[in-house]
């Protein structure tokens, strides 16, 4: 097959060329590391291919998403070309990677604890997201069901909390690893540590993207449904690290939500987890 990823130089590009490696697929990656704008791509590019995943976006972690939101907005543009040259190209399967943070803030507050479930969101009645990150994936999603209307297969899915042993020490979970073998003490963690989010690995959103594909899933999350506070996750990197230690919060830090946990029960029709988060933690501290 044909398939073309952009964003595949990002955290969740290389781990979806390294699943593909093994298999009979030509791959096409765009990536603006490697001096190529996706939107050039988007304007002159008429190849035909087989699937394409779309991950091209600038996110860059909390401290990205609340101190430059214009920067961010970005991706408006991005998933603007995107949806044209889809309906111009006519591509056989369009995976949309939009995000948890497009799900309506007023949801995720501590005391609802309430899992967020894929109709939370609905595109003809909007609720504010989780700032221009979340306009702008929310906006990708209308986007999609338009491209849908006009005949073209569309998988839209809705990451948590997306973590690996190569992810980037702008996000929570590889941080902590960084402290756990280091043996950080006291263990610094940002906000007052309450704020809770829902930790997938990158190997299961991979391997549940293609079987999305193949059950021709329209929308979905892809979470585990746990839910983990960052002093619960502190606490699990100490542990497997061999050590225990204070753990020094910082209550000016950007936070966030206070509660993101997907609903599974639209995932597990087509696709079932396989990496605990006590796994993962086990496989990046020892760098696997």
């Amino acid at each position: 097959m044909k398939i073309l990823i952009t964003g595949d130089e990002g955290f969740v590009g290389t781990n979806f060329k390294k699943h593909l490696d093994s298999k009979n697929n030509q791959i096409t990656g765009i990536d603006i590391k490697n001096g190529r704008d996706v939107r050039d791509f988007f304007a002159k590019d008429d190849t035909k291919f087989d699937v394409v995943i779309h991950l091209a976006a600038i996110v860059g972690g909390r401290a990205t998403i609340e101190g430059n939101p214009l920067a961010v907005a970005a991706d408006l543009a991005i998933d603007a070309d995107l949806f044209q040259w889809a309906l111009r190209t006519r591509p056989g399967h369009l995976v949309y990677f939009s995000s948890s943070a497009a799900y309506p803030i007023f949801l995720q507050r501590a005391e609802y604890k309430q899992k967020l479930k894929e109709w939370d969101i609905n595109l003809d009645h909007i609720r504010t997201p989780d700032m221009t990150y979340g306009w702008a994936k929310l906006s990708g999603e209308k986007l999609a069901s338009y491209a849908r209307a006009e005949g073209l297969g569309i998988t839209v899915l809705r990451p948590f909390s997306g973590y690996g042993t190569d992810q980037s020490l702008d996000y929570p979970f590889p941080s902590f690893i960084k402290r756990g073998k280091e043996k950080e003490a006291p263990f610094n963690v940002w906000g007052k540590g309450t704020q809770v989010r829902d930790f997938i690995h990158i190997e299961d959103i991979v391997r549940a993207t293609f079987e999305a594909i193949t059950n021709k899933v329209e929308v979905s999350n892809l979470c585990s449904g746990r839910a983990t506070s960052f002093i619960d996750l502190a606490e699990l990197v100490m542990m497997q690290a061999g050590y225990l230690a204070e753990i020094k919060t910082n209550p000016t830090a950007p936070v966030g939500v206070a509660y993101r946990v997907g609903d599974t029960h639209k995932m597990l029709s087509f696709y079932e987890p396989k990496i605990s988060l006590e796994e993962g933690i086990e496989r990046a501290l020892k760098g696997i």
